[in-house]
């Protein structure tokens, strides 16, 4: 960068994607079958003439970079194995709230171990485990709340 060259990733990566959405939202045809011949798609007529260079532009990613593939050949790189998991994690993870986990039925703590073998076997009971998450402002929350 110190020499006025552009990083790596800008490049091999970015520079690519800013030329395919120029190309397609300043409509030049040379440029954007070049590309797509040189990427191998086959990108349909309809898409092609369509008045809205968006659903060209999204024709062309979706099969050049699809996002569902991304995505999960990203959670298979980078989220840990459960079989990494620590046991103060998965105590952490069967408590809600203020409870502990010696509060739990001995049912409950008994899941303990099979949570941490992840077994596959007949006989090794079903853990699901469900999260959904809200962005909300943190003054919403209840302990920023004025009283």
């Amino acid at each position: 960068q110190s020499k006025g060259k552009k990083p790596l990733f800008v490049q091999l990566v970015l520079d690519n994607i800013w030329s395919l959405y120029e190309a397609v939202m300043k409509r030049d045809k040379e440029k954007i079958e070049k590309i797509v011949t040189s990427l191998g798609l086959k990108i349909g007529p309809r898409e092609s003439r369509h008045a809205d260079p968006k659903v060209h532009l999204n024709a062309i990613c979706s099969q050049w970079l699809p996002i569902s593939d991304a995505v999960l050949s990203m959670v298979c790189n980078k989220v840990p194995s459960p079989l990494d998991i620590t046991a103060e994690r998965v105590e952490k993870l069967m408590c809600v709230g203020a409870r502990t986990f010696d509060s739990l039925p001995p049912e409950t703590q008994e899941l303990k171990s099979a949570f941490l073998k992840c077994s596959s076997e007949g006989i090794a009971p079903v853990i699901v485990f469900v999260s959904k998450m809200f962005p909300v402002d943190s003054k919403a929350l209840p302990q920023n709340k004025p009283r």
